[in-house]
Formats: structure tokens, sequence, C-alpha cells
């Protein structure tokens, strides 16, 4: 059970980095990989994907 504990701690910790960086990098990631017109719109759904990833990351470490 320690070992399952462990690994489900490293794959929270991931995710929860994955987030930080999809909010903190939101305009450069959109300008990278989608090419719309309407940028403000796309980086505000990159961020809001980010931060629901950082929270189910944070939820995971936490149990």
């Amino acid at each position: 059970m320690d070992i399952l504990g462990a690994i489900l701690n490293c794959i929270g910790l991931i995710i929860l980095a994955i987030g930080i960086v999809c909010v903190y990098d939101a305009r450069k990631i959109t300008q990278k990989f989608f090419s719309t017109s309407n940028v403000n719109e796309s980086t505000r759904t990159v961020k809001i994907v980010g931060f629901v990833m950082f929270v189910i990351g944070g939820v995971i470490v936490l149990l």
C-alpha cells in the first residue's frame, strides 16, 4: 500500500506541475498551439483548464 501511495503522490505532483505551467504560460501556449483570431478567449480557457488540473493534482497529493 505504501508503494501505491508514492506512485499516486508522484502522479498528483506531475498533474499539479502541468496545471501551474498552463496557468503561468497560457498566452504562450495559446499562440503556439492554437491559431485563433481571439487569443484572449483561448488564453482564458487554457487558464481555467490549468486551474482545474492544479486542483485535481492537489487533491490527489492530499489523499
